[in-house]
């Protein structure tokens, strides 16, 4: 008889059957329930949506037209601005103070020949001129800059340009011929302790040195100008020869290319024009090539010391991608504080324009650098939107290339104090020669330094009663130098020292480059062993030739910034403060006109010859550049600017908590607020509670801002907008942030 079944297992058996199955059902009828919830959720969700877009639709027109009303102010600045220059021009005309007017052909065509004429002056005199010349070329530029386009013809741009290209020829020849003037009567000078001559003459804009070699003896080979601190040490062969050595440091940079001296101006394509031709394997700088508009009486050797720079009348455009950050695009993300009058002000004119631009900026620079990008999370995507990521992933491209090139650059040996000079890229992306500064990375900073060797005309000689000199019928000629060997078997070489300037800070080591003419290019070649001198605001190098030479400096090592604040200070005045990478810049505004009030650095002010002056928003610009404190980046600055991992941004005064910040979407026409953080994961394009569509930011803005901002943004001046406006534009903010 067989074992007995177990019927309690049987009974635990059924049971548990009869529990999952329980389970199971409440799981299912849960699932249900929930997904009945999320349906009503959605239909709830998408009538919410359906509101939001009918009432968006029945305010767009009421809001652009709104919008458009706001834009007049704009329109009102372009017309002060407009009426501003024709009283200027009137003015000038009734001074009758001798200088021309630069945008009148006949006045500038007659000033430049009669000066080209007159061919007796010295080194003051052209130094007096020198100032009246710089101020026209200043118009100009401002004319080029910040003119609007359809105020003058392109026919005029070209003009323009083309004078200044005359006025910078000019006088630089002007000053060759002044230093041929002061080389014939060289001997009238000359040291009683050395018997060479000797002079450095010295004003705000350039600095004149220049020795002679009249004994021609190997113990006095160097020199150092005192007045100016500027020095030279020959090799034994030019010490022994007939020979002047000149070095000209102007404190502003006639021989880059115009749109590398004025960013914004266009690139410009080099002239066929053929150049003159030099004595071979000198290293000198190379003549001034023909434009058709010299005098063709003058002497040769005069036109082949010019700048050697090629005219230009074509003009392409350096920054191909402006035209896309001014277009709408969907789905672009950036993030912007909540309140503040001061961000109304910025959108009262132009809610259409720049936020369009601003929101095309930051979704390069924030929503690519998250570890998740909330673009990937989009599901659709309109071709703009494509179309910026494939140029940022060509620049991701390009950054590989530069690293690449800086592995392989061996320019500098630098002796400085834990300081570490710049890497060479190479010019125009990475094709061309090694060693080919790349001018959008690096430019010059506190002038050109003109460094030649001349051949020394001859001397006036005492015979009997009589004073009797060789006349010869050339101009300013170069010494046709070619570097030798030395003691020790190594090529020769000329050791320069350069006394920098005092009103321009230096942030890092300087690179020291030379022009080549031919190539119309900077490089980095040619010259050798280093030394910077920080405290003593010095630097020396070694160079086979004698070259035209300037300090180089990043053009964008103050950014990105660490941060930024813009906030009123009383009527139409505002304070706007940028805190760098090395510095602390604060501007004050008032109406049309801007005020540096103080540049720190290391906790120390500095630049106090431009702090406290009133000007233009441009020429503040110009100022602050000019002094090594670039915080202005250009079209091409996505290329070098390393990106921040987080953009903070306010426009008011204190410090801005966590809840003041909001997170917009704008597709150029609806703006949305977002719920989603910067901290968030994923993207989404859920809607912050309590928010509307709207048609521009001023409006979506308007919905958290009080009646009190409100009446103050309705209520500021055209003027103050504008320079608001043109700072902003300027800086890049919200981009570089």
């Amino acid at each position: 008889m067989g074992p007995k079944p177990n019927k309690k297992a049987n009974g635990k058996s059924r049971k548990s059957k009869k529990g999952e199955e329980k389970l199971k059902e409440e799981a299912l009828l849960q699932a249900e329930q929930e997904e009945a919830e999320r349906l009503e959720k959605e239909r709830l969700h998408q009538e919410h949506l359906k509101k939001l877009e009918a009432k968006y639709q029945g305010e767009r027109e009421s809001e652009l037209a709104e919008l458009n009303s706001l834009e007049q102010k704009f329109l009102s600045a372009q017309q002060w601005k407009m009426d501003y220059r024709e009283q200027a021009k009137w003015e000038h005309y009734l001074s009758c103070d001798g200088t021309p007017d630069p945008t009148v052909p006949q006045e500038i065509n007659t000033f430049m020949s009669l000066w080209h004429d007159n061919q007796d002056e010295d080194v003051q005199l052209v130094m007096e001129k020198e100032e009246v010349v710089l101020n026209l070329i200043e118009k100009l530029e401002s004319l080029l800059l910040e003119t609007s386009p359809d105020e003058i013809t392109e026919k005029q741009r070209d003009q323009y340009q083309e004078f200044i290209l005359q006025l910078q020829d000019l006088l630089h020849k002007k000053y060759n011929e002044a230093t041929q003037n002061l080389l014939k009567t060289a001997s009238m000078y000359e040291d009683a302790e050395t018997g060479n001559m000797h002079t450095a003459i010295k004003d705000k804009n350039s600095t004149f040195c220049i020795w002679a070699n009249l004994k021609k003896k190997a113990r006095f080979k160097s020199h150092v100008f005192q007045e100016a601190g500027h020095g030279f040490d020959l090799p034994k062969s030019l010490a022994l020869s007939s020979v002047a050595v000149r070095v000209l440091h102007t404190r502003y940079d006639h021989v880059s290319p115009l749109w590398v001296q004025c960013q914004g101006l266009p690139r410009q394509e080099a002239s066929h024009s053929e150049e003159l031709e030099h004595p071979k394997d000198t290293g000198q700088e190379p003549g001034e090539e023909e434009r058709g508009r010299e005098d063709s009486s003058m002497p040769a050797a005069e036109e082949t010391f010019s700048n050697g720079r090629k005219g230009t009348k074509s003009a392409v455009p350096p920054e191909e991608s402006a035209v896309a950050w001014m277009n709408p695009c969907l789905g672009w993300i950036f993030v912007w504080k909540s309140t503040g009058i001061f961000l109304s002000i910025l959108l009262s004119g132009c809610a259409l324009s720049i936020p369009t631009f601003l929101c095309v900026k930051i979704v390069k620079y924030s929503v690519k650098r998250e570890k998740v990008s909330w673009a990937r999370h989009r599901p659709k995507l309109q071709e703009s939107a494509v179309s910026l990521k494939e140029n940022s992933s060509n620049t991701d491209d390009a950054k590989e290339t530069e690293e690449e090139t800086e592995k392989n650059s061996d320019i500098l040996d630098v002796t400085s104090q834990g300081e570490e000079a710049p890497l060479q890229e190479e010019a125009g992306g990475r094709e061309e020669a090694p060693r080919v500064v790349d001018v959008q990375q690096l430019v010059p900073l506190g002038g050109v330094y003109h460094i030649a060797a001349l051949q020394l005309p001859p001397q006036a000689r005492d015979v009997g009663d009589w004073s009797m000199v060789e006349l010869l019928d050339v101009g300013l000629e170069l010494y046709p130098y070619s570097p030798g060997e030395a003691e020790d078997g190594t090529q020769e070489t000329v050791q320069i020292t350069l006394r920098l300037p005092d009103n321009v800070i230096y942030f890092k080591v300087p690179v020291v480059a030379r022009w080549e003419p031919a190539g119309q290019q900077w490089r980095t070649d040619g010259i050798s062993n280093i030394t910077y001198e920080a405290e003593e605001k010095s630097i020396s190098f070694r160079m086979g030739a004698f070259y035209t030479v300037a300090l180089l400096q990043d053009a964008h090592l103050n950014l990105p910034y660490q941060a930024w604040e813009l906030h009123p200070t009383g009527v139409d005045e505002g304070l706007f403060t940028v805190t760098a990478v090395f510095a602390t810049v604060q501007i004050q505004i008032k109406d049309n006109q801007c005020m540096l009030s103080s540049v720190v650095v290391e906790e120390e002010k500095v630049l106090s010859h431009i702090t406290g002056k009133w000007m233009s928003p441009f020429a503040l610009r110009e100022a602050l550049k000019g002094a090594g404190v670039n915080i202005f980046p250009a079209g091409y600055s996505p290329e070098y600017v390393p990106v921040p991992r987080k953009v903070s941004e306010h426009l008011t005064a204190g410090s801005a908590k966590d809840k003041d910040w909001s997170l917009y979407m704008f597709s150029g026409e609806k703006v949305q607020n977002l719920k989603l953080t910067e901290t968030s994961e994923a993207f989404s394009e859920e809607l912050e509670e309590e928010s509307e569509f709207h048609s521009t930011l001023y409006h979506m803005l308007k919905d958290s801002a009080s009646n009190k901002a409100m009446g103050k943004v309705e209520r500021a001046g055209f003027l103050f907008i504008d320079s608001v406006y043109q700072l902003l534009l300027a800086t890049r903010v919200l981009a570089y942030s």
